[in-house]
């Protein structure tokens, strides 16, 4: 008995499929591919092989993941999201070299957003609407633009972090630390 959910109009050739996932109509997801738990992939997405996605992943309409992206647990990723795979594309291109992308935990990606390859979304960052990210993002941070632009930085409950001294704690109780321009966040 399958323990997770996959519309009868969606194509899944994995078996790798945590509980309590959901699969919507016209998205065909590739054999090797894994998905975590209470994953929920909206319609239309393409996933193909070499792609990790952890547990409580929403991914909206429109977004195709190729091969070396990794999205970490708690991931948003907004309607229309575009993941390019090569930095110089060419048909039939020899010398193609694959490039990880990684999407850390609790990031958020908004709609159209472009990502290219190689890049490292930080923990907790957001991605915001029609951005070009064309390089990393510190965790926590606030992008957008073309080319995505660091305007600052966020909690995981969405609330603007504003440093004043060295530490920050938000109105959710999370507590934040800022040493050598890097965001962390203390566990609770």
């Amino acid at each position: 008995m399958k323990n997770f959910f996959v519309h009868d109009k969606a194509l899944v050739e994995t078996k790798k499929i945590g509980v309590g996932s959901k699969i919507w109509a016209f998205t065909h997801i590739l054999p090797r591919a894994k998905i975590g738990k209470n994953a929920n992939i909206c319609d239309y997405c393409f996933i193909e092989n070499d792609v990790l996605i952890g547990d409580n992943v929403t991914i909206k309409c429109g977004v195709y993941l190729w091969d070396g992206i990794t999205v970490e647990d708690n991931v948003f990723i907004g309607p229309g999201a575009v993941f390019t795979n090569d930095l110089f594309p060419r048909s039939k291109n020899k010398q193609y070299e694959q490039k990880s992308t990684i999407l850390k935990k609790y990031c958020s990606i908004g709609a159209n957003a472009i990502i290219l390859p190689g890049i490292a979304i930080g923990e907790g960052a957001m991605v915001g609407a029609g951005a070009v990210v064309t390089k990393d993002v510190p965790n926590f941070a606030i992008v957008y633009g073309n080319p995505a632009v660091n305007k600052g930085f966020i909690c995981i409950c969405g609330e603007k972090i504003i440093f004043c001294k060295k530490e920050f704690e938000c109105s959710c109780k999370r507590k934040y630390i800022k040493e050598n321009k890097v965001i962390k966040l203390f566990e609770r």
